[in-house]
């Protein structure tokens, strides 16, 4: 009996002690697989620096990161892995030059689309001396006009108008780093912050062979906009066009590549060669509701005269239109709309921006037929 108990002990002793070396040595692979997801985890997670690997395989220089902020090192680790093939030094090092500009901030909470009325409004781009030097504008440059007009059939009056309510014919094209500009709303402005990111990288990734002058230099409007036409990066990477064939997109120093682009520019986003832009309304005796959605094109003709606002020129009665309400000088006016005005609305969303450019277009059309009278118009 002695015996057996002794043994049975022994037995247990020894599944105990192999019991406690399995669990140690559990522990032990636990621990070890724990620091090897961390390390995993670490690498997967760290920014593209030192030393890292992009996608294609290509290694990544050791970019130090000081003076950029969580948002610019984020911003540039995005950035190289949609452009490999930038080079990641340079990108960097223009990051930290740029400087918030609290101008630019100030600016962009303001515009005068959103606090003026049209009464307000039309009066900045609607002057005679504005008019008349638009008007000298096509009479200088007419064959180059009528030249683009044949090829994208945009009339001319209305691509020297945009020229004109964006920069008074080249004449006040910005004062604002574009770098600047852009990197100011790209990190410290929420409300916009996406959008402004985005044409920060369209910038960052032009062609420096295309550009007029090193990208650090360009100026432009305090939202990033660009030479006489007030691209956006965006837009010009999809739109500008190499107008006079020298192998740069220059819009502050080319006018066959500014006035091409623009109108590059209004037919990529639907404008109709020969077609309408606006016109005022002629009120019937009564006038229905007519509900809109900004400047969509939601009714046609025919539809707008039976609730009492027919057109003050003939037009195809089916053709898309909407109406537009302003507050004039006078009281309440009211306009037929057409797609080619939804059109210039790309380009400032704003109906009274568009109804600027279509009016500063026909008194530049009608001021062109005739000689000039404003001294030191064409200056």
């Amino acid at each position: 009996m002695r015996g057996n108990s002794v043994l049975r002990c022994a037995r247990i002793i020894a599944l105990h002690v192999d019991y406690m070396s399995r669990l140690r040595l559990s522990l032990v692979l636990l621990i070890c697989f724990g620091f090897g997801v961390t390390i995993v985890r670490q690498a997967y997670s760290a920014p593209l620096v030192q030393g890292a690997t992009a996608a294609s395989g290509k290694r990544l220089e050791n970019v130090p990161t000081q003076g950029l902020s969580a948002a610019e090192i984020n911003f540039l680790d995005t950035f190289m892995i949609s452009h490999p093939h930038q080079n990641r030094a340079r990108i960097a090092a223009l990051l930290r030059q740029t400087q918030v500009q609290d101008a630019v901030l100030q600016a962009i909470s303001q515009p005068a689309e959103h606090t003026k009325t049209w009464a307000e409004y039309r009066p900045i781009f609607l002057g005679s001396r504005r008019i008349e030097q638009g008007a000298a504008f096509m009479r200088a440059h007419r064959a180059l006009l009528q030249k683009i007009a044949t090829e994208y059939g945009v009339a001319p009056q209305y691509m020297v108008a945009i020229l004109g309510v964006e920069t008074r014919y080249g004449r006040v094209t910005g004062k604002y780093r574009i770098l600047d500009a852009l990197s100011t709303l790209a990190f410290h402005y929420p409300p916009r912050a996406s959008f402004f990111r985005t044409q920060l990288a369209a910038l960052l990734a032009l062609p420096a062979q295309q550009l007029p002058a090193p990208l650090q230099d360009l100026h432009g409007s305090y939202a990033g906009a660009m030479g006489w036409s007030q691209f956006m990066p965006l837009s010009l990477q999809h739109y500008g066009i190499d107008g006079d064939g020298n192998g740069r997109i220059d819009l502050w120093n080319s006018l066959p590549d500014i006035l091409a682009s623009t109108a590059n520019y209004l037919v990529a986003h639907g404008w109709q060669r020969g077609q309408p832009v606006a016109m005022p309304a002629v009120l019937g005796k009564s006038t229905a509701e007519v509900p809109t959605q900004r400047s969509k094109t939601l009714y046609v003709v025919e539809a707008l005269e039976a609730r009492g606002y027919a057109p003050s020129a003939p037009v195809d009665p089916e053709l898309p239109a909407t109406l537009l309400t302003l507050q004039g000088a006078y009281g309440p006016e009211y306009w037929i709309t057409f797609a080619n005005f939804e059109v210039i609305t790309h380009y400032n969303r704003s109906p009274l921006y568009a109804m600027a450019v279509t009016q500063l277009a026909e008194a530049i059309q009608h001021a062109a037929a005739t000689p000039s009278t404003v001294p030191g118009a064409a200056s």
